[in-house]
């Protein structure tokens, strides 16, 4: 019997690694490895439960990572800078080093648009400035490679950003996205997407593969809201220099991003079609608020009520 190939997947105990190491997984063609820091967590022990090797390192230590993807054929790889920072750019860079020592033919590499470049130096987006430099190192290494860019997922609004009540009873969100598009997707649709990029490397090596599932306004998404949880629901568009004041974490880099968004990126219509081409399961924003209605309004019950736009 032909032994199957090995990916490994880091971050598999995240959210999105973890979408791509189970629907790999199931998907069946592949021996999937994990890498993880602790291959005890509870992540790691029900992937291990649903057939994944684990090899267990930091992505610190470039040793751990050339160790894990010995005798590998593909490597998925994402790292998180809302977890590390700016140290971020040392993992993703010990990553695409350990990829290229290690022959990997076929690196599937989280990352996004250079935001700052795009904006002329204007706006720095470190979250996604930072994960296209790893992809101009890998072209530099012309190793064979595709770039997973991934928009505002669903997800966002059950944690980082949920529905808040105003002092007059209806709910809000509130971005710099002014009026134009903004694209989204649910993040457990990730998993489908890369592993139809892996299991056919022709259609795929050397592209860009943007996964959205949603490309509409945010009055748009608002009117669905209001329509599923029936609750009167509004998008407040707040601008850029406002949003930057506020006090939460991370207020500059997601200013930015939005702005960026804004002025950059009016559309994703192209990313949307091919989207739904390689996962025709892929989930319509509406469909997935009705899917998770129950968890949604548990989010924004959490909430106090704020007089204040966010």
């Amino acid at each position: 019997m032909r032994e199957k190939k090995i990916i490994l997947v880091t971050g598999a105990t995240g959210a999105q690694g973890g979408a791509v190491a189970r629907s790999l997984l199931q998907q069946g063609h592949f021996d999937v490895r994990i890498f993880t820091r602790n291959a005890d967590s509870p992540a790691a022990s029900k992937l291990k439960r649903l057939g994944a090797k684990v090899a267990e390192g930091d992505m610190h230590d470039k040793h751990s990572l050339e160790a894990a993807m010995r005798d590998c054929y593909g490597v998925f790889g994402v790292t998180d800078y809302w977890e590390h920072g700016y140290r971020e750019y040392t993992l993703g860079m010990n990553l695409v080093v350990a990829a290229a020592v290690c022959g990997i033919r076929h690196l599937v590499l989280h990352t996004q648009p250079d935001y700052r470049a795009l904006s002329g130096g204007e706006l720095d987006v470190p979250q996604c400035d930072i994960k296209a430099a790893f992809r101009s190192f890998s072209e530099d290494l012309r190793l064979p490679a595709t770039y997973l860019q991934v928009p505002f997922y669903y997800e966002n609004f059950l944690k980082r950003f949920p529905l808040r009540q105003d002092q007059f009873g209806t709910y809000q969100f509130s971005f710099p996205q002014g009026h134009t598009r903004m694209a989204m997707v649910s993040v457990e649709d990730l998993g489908p997407v890369v592993a139809t990029v892996f299991t056919q490397p022709g259609r795929f090596l050397g592209r860009t593969v943007t996964a959205v599932g949603a490309d509409k306004t945010c009055n748009h998404y608002a009117t669905a809201m209001q329509r599923v949880l029936e609750l009167p629901v509004h998008y407040n568009y707040v601008p850029w220099e406002l949003y930057r004041s506020l006090e939460m974490g991370g207020s500059d880099e997601w200013a930015n991003l939005f702005e960026a968004q804004r002025r950059f990126v009016p559309d994703r219509e192209e990313d949307l079609n091919e989207s739904y081409r390689i996962h025709p399961g892929m989930q319509p924003f509406e469909k997935w608020l009705r899917k998770y209605r129950d968890q949604f309004i548990d989010a924004m019950e959490e909430q106090l009520v704020d007089t204040g736009i966010y």
